[in-house]
C-alpha cells in the first residue's frame, strides 16, 4: 500500500524524498523506481521530508517506529506533519498524537477502506481523524490519493470507524464462503449462485471483490487472514471494553485464526472459503 501512494504522489508531481522500509530490499528498489532515497534510519525520513506517511502492520510496529528508543521518526521531528495510515488500535493513535505533539509536530490519522489498485490509483477510501489543522494541511495531498476523504473527528475516531469497517467486511467475507462452500456441496453451479446472490438480499461489496475468487480458490494477497484477523480483533476489543458480546464478529475471528494456525496466514481473506472446502472434503473422505 505504502509503495503504491509513493508511486502515485510520484505520478502526480509531488517530490518524493525517501522511504524506508524494515525489508532493506524493498526499500532500496522502491527508492530506484522512485529516484530517491532509501533510508537506512527513521530519523532520516522525517529529516528529508515535510509530511511523512506512514503504514505499518500493527500496534507494536506503530509504538516502535514513533517511540523506539534511539532512532525514531519523531528525532528532530518538529514542524513536520505525520499521516499514519495503518490500521491499528483507536488508543494508539492517540498516544502518537501526543508523542508527536510532545515532539512539536503533528499526526492525522488516514484509514484506509481500499486495496493496492486502489492506491496505486489514487481512488483510495480514506477516514480521518486528529487536529483539524493537521487535516487541512494534509488535505491536498490526501485528494491526490482518495476518491473520497471524510474527517471524522478527533484522534482515535477514525480507527474505531476503520474497525468497524473491517469487522462487518470480515463477517461477509465468512458469510459468502460458506455460502459457496454449501453450494459446492450441494451440487450447485457457483456462477448461476453469484449471478442470484447479486440481484437479491445475498448481495455484497464482498461478492463483487472476492465472490469470483472463492469459487476458483484464487487467494493472491490484496488484504491476508493474518491482518483479517487482526482487524477483527481491534474491534472485539472495543467491544469488550464496553461489555457489548459481538457473537458473529467472535466467530468470524475464529476461523480467521484458524487459517493462521493452519499455515494459510498470507492468503488473501478471500481464502477463508478453503475452510469450508477443506471440511467438507473431510467430511466425504476425498483428497484435497
Amino acid at each position: 500500500m505504502g509503495a503504491n501512494m509513493a508511486r502515485r504522489l510520484k505520478d502526480r508531481g509531488f517530490h518524493v524524498t525517501a522511504v524506508y522500509d524494515t525489508n532493506r530490499s524493498a526499500a532500496t528498489e522502491l527508492a530506484s523506481e522512485l529516484g530517491c532515497a532509501a533510508a537506512q534510519d527513521l530519523s532520516e525520513v522525517t529529516a528529508a521530508s515535510d509530511v511523512i506517511f506512514t503504514v505499518v502492520t500493527d500496534d507494536n510496529a506503530m509504538r516502535q517506529i514513533f517511540g523506539g528508543g534511539g532512532d525514531n521518526l519523531l528525532v528532530n521531528a518538529r514542524g513536520k506533519l505525520f499521516v499514519n495510515c495503518a490500521t491499528i488500535s483507536p488508543e494508539v493513535h492517540v498516544e502518537i498524537e501526543k508523542l508527536a505533539n510532545k515532539a512539536g509536530a503533528q499526526s492525522l490519522e488516514a484509514c484506509m477502506a481500499s486495496s493496492i489498485t486502489q492506491a496505486r490509483e489514487g481512488t483510495l477510501y480514506l477516514m480521518c481523524g486528529g487536529n483539524e489543522d493537521a487535516f487541512r494541511k494534509a488535505e491536498p495531498i490526501l485528494k491526490e490519493l482518495a476518491a473520497q476523504i471524510r474527517f471524522v473527528g478527533k484522534a482515535g475516531e477514525a480507527a474505531k470507524v476503520k474497525a468497524l469497517v473491517n469487522m462487518v467486511m470480515n463477517i461477509n467475507t465468512a458469510g459468502l464462503a460458506e455460502g459457496l462452500g454449501l453450494a459446492a456441496a450441494l451440487g450447485l453451479d457457483l456462477t448461476m449462485l453469484r449471478e442470484v446472490f447479486s440481484q437479491t438480499g445475498a448481495n455484497s461489496r464482498v461478492l463483487e471483490t472476492d465472490g469470483e475468487d472463492m469459487q476458483n480458490r484464487e487467494h493472491s494477497c490484496f488484504f491476508s487472514a493474518a491482518h483479517a484477523a487482526k482487524d477483527s480483533g481491534i474491534a472485539l476489543e472495543l467491544a469488550r471494553n464496553l461489555g457489548l458480546d459481538l457473537p458473529l464478529a467472535q466467530a468470524t475471528k475464529e476461523q480467521y485464526d484458524r487459517m493462521i494456525a493452519e499455515g494459510l496466514a498470507d492468503l488473501d481473506k478471500s481464502g477463508i472459503a478453503e475452510l469450508t472446502f477443506k471440511d467438507r472434503h473431510k467430511q466425504s473422505g476425498d483428497r484435497l
